[in-house]
């Protein structure tokens, strides 16, 4: 009997130890749960996470409208894939980090093609939204640049410039950019937009800047033809390039509004450069500007310029409206002037009213503009209105809800 009562109990410390090791030690590794490599490649990749969108998109993606997503890094789209993104999107960034963009390289395309009905968003997901929250949309295409063969974009890091004048980067139609601007230092800042050597096989139309803390939009060579912009409160220009672009940019509307007081030491209107290294370098900045409206209803901070146009650019101007109210001001109505190479402008159909200061000329303007005191009319409910014909046509930007107050 005792034998067999010890065989017994060594039996059931046996089978203790085997359920303990069980427990403890799992012979096999958990085969559920998502695993993560940093790329999107599929629609059903596990790294497309609605509420985490980042990484590098390596096949044919596209985001819903009836998703809530939230960016929360740097989301590329590399060469040879599409990202589509659908109208009515809304796609929210998460506030205070330099690092939170959308990137298209070369070879690569955005179709966001939204509707007035049902517009894309790009937005902050702070509760209190600030310019600067994040980065914005950096497109890069094969045209050609002058500051070389090739280059690298000031900010995210993607190559551009090439041979390909008609290079297609996709479409990007009735989308509203807000809280875009992240600095990361002094000479690195995101714009609303960023184009970089984009081609005329792009389609570009129907964009809206608000509350931007470095430029509204902003052309780094290129061809592409961009119709009906609208900038809101923008801290530095509005409508800036440089490095070569040739196109034809249509339907420009900048405002700043009144009590607006965060700017840049020289806020501008509308700026362009060529090359300040090498005015003759090829392609030389040509801009062609048709129906183009500067306000600024700011009695804070007066724009440094209506149009700045230096350093080798050559460009054309028609139908210009340079208007302020009130004691609103800027410093210059023009300015070709600048110590790393003039510019030279012709404007055609140009008028100004306001406080819009003395042309400071270097290089060429060429066009005379005629006063009309008319050209800005405010109800007396701060509603502002633009005369039919004179500058851009305002109307064009209803899809946006936005509202001229004074």
């Amino acid at each position: 009997m005792k034998r067999l009562f010890l065989s017994s109990l060594a039996i059931a410390a046996l089978l203790v130890a085997s359920c303990s090791s069980d427990d403890d030690a799992p012979t096999t590794p958990p085969t559920t749960g998502p695993t993560l490599d940093g790329t999107i490649a599929s629609q059903d990749d596990d790294d497309l996470i609605v509420t985490d969108l980042k990484g590098n998109i390596t096949g044919d993606i596209t985001l819903a409208a009836s998703e809530a997503w939230v960016l929360t890094g740097s989301l590329t789209v590399k060469s040879g894939q599409t990202l589509t993104i659908e109208a009515g999107t809304t796609i929210k960034a998460k506030a205070g980090g330099t690092d939170v963009f959308l990137a298209v390289e070369q070879g690569a395309k955005i179709e966001a093609k939204g509707t007035a009905a049902a517009p894309i968003k790009f937005t902050s997901n702070a509760a209190n939204p600030r310019p600067g929250d994040w980065g914005g949309i950096v497109i890069a295409g094969k045209t050609p640049t002058n500051k070389g063969a090739t280059a690298e974009s000031e900010v995210a890091g993607l190559n551009y410039g090439g041979t390909d004048n008609a290079d297609n980067s996709g479409t990007l139609t009735y989308v509203i950019a807000e809280y875009t601007g992240a600095k990361i230092n002094g000479d690195q800042e995101f714009n609303g937009v960023s184009f970089y050597t984009v081609g005329t096989g792009t389609t570009i139309n129907n964009i809206a800047v608000f509350n931007g803390a470095d430029d509204g939009i902003e052309f780094f060579g290129g061809t592409v033809n961009v119709e009906n912009v609208l900038c809101v409160n923008i801290k530095d220009d509005m409508f800036d390039g440089t490095e070569g672009y040739n196109g034809t940019l249509t339907n420009l509307f900048g405002v700043r509004e009144n009590g607006f007081n965060d700017a840049t030491e020289d806020p501008r209107g509308i700026e362009f450069d060529s090359n300040g290294s090498n005015n003759a370098a090829t392609p030389v900045s040509m801009p062609t500007f048709e129906k183009v409206t500067v306000l600024n209803l700011s009695e804070i901070t007066p724009l440094k310029s209506g149009a700045e146009i230096r350093r080798g650019t050559e460009a054309t101007i028609n139908n210009a409206f340079f208007g302020t109210v009130g004691s609103a001001s800027f410093g210059n109505r023009v300015d070709t002037k600048d110590d790393k190479g003039n510019g030279t402008v012709t404007f055609t159909n140009a008028v100004q009213q306001g406080n819009v200061g003395d042309d400071k000329a270097g290089g060429t303007i060429t066009g005379t503009f005629t006063t009309d005191n008319d050209a800005i009319t405010v109800a007396t409910d701060g509603t502002i209105s633009v005369k039919a014909g004179v500058g851009a046509d305002f109307s064009k930007f209803a899809w946006t809800g936005y509202k001229l107050k004074n």
